[in-house]
């Protein structure tokens, strides 16, 4: 019996579970020379989906309508035709939602359960982690004393950064959306402040509060009215890392912004947007660092696990509620 989650139709504004088809097939798979057979154990879900699921021209193809959505997948290897993969080893790579599946191994990755739980390959040691080493290194080339601000601060990315941030000696400064997760910021990821914004009426008055010497740089997750705020907050060569815009994904209508010209003119400040695959050359330094850093408790990180495979929708539309702290991961 095998599972498969596809994309029903798509979204206009919020994604809801009845843009997803679920379809059971009572089949037994088989693998040719070359190929292994796959069983899903990890499922990620990112705000970045959303995007695939519009027929926009992005970075990435759109998701096809009526097949089956991919993101990136912990799988074991339950039986295998191909020299490179045994079986009983754990993979990650970008593949379907199902629950079991061939893949002939292009784009997969062994992972050690032995050196981190399984899920962790999906966020702090995967592309969440590198997602975080490579924007604030090489967009934020921080320097040590200076102000770094984190937007979507307690989500996956935004949680690491904060505390890259500190490793590398910077004031950091974390905006979410709740009292608990503010706390969280300070008390487990060591962010020196935080600002709730749904309970701040002035987002510019409070970030300069928080920041009293200006930012320097600026990790942006949200976009909109609170990237604004810290705009009016830049110091002079400021780096602005744009990393996503979770607040105005599922907008129908094209956000009404500042116009960030005359901050970026004013305070010869860059502002660059970046994809994570922009940097592929710099996986292997950032992974051995990120793991050197876990090993020796200078990072830790937060999950939300959510159980069973029929509620990867659920928990993928759960990010835009801001019901995730840290990297939202479905346990098969």
């Amino acid at each position: 019996m095998i599972k498969t989650i596809l994309l029903n139709s798509r979204p206009e504004g919020k994604p809801s579970v009845s843009n997803f088809e679920f379809k059971t097939e009572d089949i037994e798979l088989t693998i040719k020379e070359g190929e292994l057979l796959l069983e899903t154990e990890y499922v990620s879900v990112d705000p970045y989906l959303r995007g695939r699921m519009s027929n926009a021209k992005s970075y990435v193809p759109p998701f096809e309508l009526n097949q089956p959505v991919q993101s990136g997948i912990i799988a074991k290897v339950i039986s295998s035709k191909n020299d490179n993969f045994k079986e009983g080893d754990y993979v990650s790579g970008m593949l379907s939602w199902k629950t079991q599946q061939v893949s002939n191994g292009e784009g997969l990755n062994k992972v050690d359960p032995s050196k981190a739980p399984l899920s962790a390959y999906l966020g702090i040691l995967g592309m969440t982690g590198l997602t975080a080493y490579c924007g604030l290194t090489e967009i934020g080339q921080p320097k040590k004393g200076e102000t770094l601000v984190v937007s979507g601060a307690a989500g996956a990315v935004g949680s690491v950064v904060g505390q890259i941030g500190k490793i590398l000696g910077l004031r950091v400064i974390g905006i979410a959306g709740s009292d608990e997760k503010i706390e969280l910021l300070k008390s487990k990821f060591g962010f020196d402040a935080g600002i709730n914004y749904n309970t701040t009426k002035d987002m510019t008055a409070a970030i300069a509060e928080a920041a009293p010497n200006g930012v320097d740089i600026y990790f942006d997750n949200v976009g909109g009215p609170i990237s604004d705020a810290v705009l009016v907050n830049i110091n002079r060569l400021a780096r602005i890392i744009v990393c996503g815009a979770i607040s105005v994904y599922n907008n129908t209508e094209a956000p009404k912004s500042l116009s960030v010209q005359p901050f970026l003119v004013k305070n010869s400040a860059l502002m660059q947007g970046f994809i994570v695959s922009n940097y592929a050359e710099k996986f292997p330094e950032a992974m051995t660092q990120l793991t050197s850093w876990l090993a020796e408790g200078k990072l830790t990180y937060s999950e939300t696990i959510v159980e069973g495979f029929d509620n990867i929708p659920q928990a993928f539309i759960d990010l835009f509620e801001g019901k995730n702290k840290g990297k939202m991961v479905v346990k098969i």
